[in-house]
């Protein structure tokens, strides 16, 4: 089954139950894929984004929220901190199981010595290889302090 539908079917379950939070996100997220398949009809490209262009968009919305959180952190609005947590939550659901940061560290490890990655200067490569092969499954704001660190040694 397409992320689409699992998208639709979670908003009308989520109607169904007059969960509030709930059809707010959901309805965000519709939105935004909706924004994504017009700007990608006004590309002449196809008619709607990808499974993989709907992950990426949906690790940007995880994104966001975490960059709200650290504001409202700040301004000691815990209120708006507990509201972006639930959203980030549901919008996890949809996402691949994240690996932890010990599983990146492995991971980047192992990169580094397959492709013999040495300095600073192969941290785009380590990422785009890090974006090809694991995208979906890994904070690669997360991932890119553990590259940085690694390869700066």
């Amino acid at each position: 089954m397409s992320l689409r539908t699992v998208i639709e079917d979670q908003y009308k379950e989520a109607i169904k139950s007059k969960n509030t939070n709930e059809i707010n996100t959901l309805r965000l997220i519709k939105s935004a894929i909706k924004d994504k398949d017009i700007a990608s009809r006004s590309n002449n490209k196809n008619n709607q984004i990808s499974e993989e262009e709907i992950l990426s968009l949906l690790q940007s919305l995880v994104k966001q929220r975490r960059d709200s959180i650290e504001s409202f952190k700040v301004a000691s609005r815990q209120d708006l901190i507990i509201i972006e947590e639930a959203e980030i939550e549901i919008i996890s659901n949809f996402l691949p199981k994240q690996l932890s940061e010990s599983e990146i560290e492995v991971l980047i490890s192992k990169i580094i010595e397959t492709n013999n990655f040495e300095s600073l200067k192969d941290m785009g490569k380590l990422m785009n290889e890090l974006k090809t092969n694991h995208s979906g499954g890994i904070d690669m704001a997360l991932a890119g302090k553990i590259a940085k660190l690694k390869l700066s040694k």
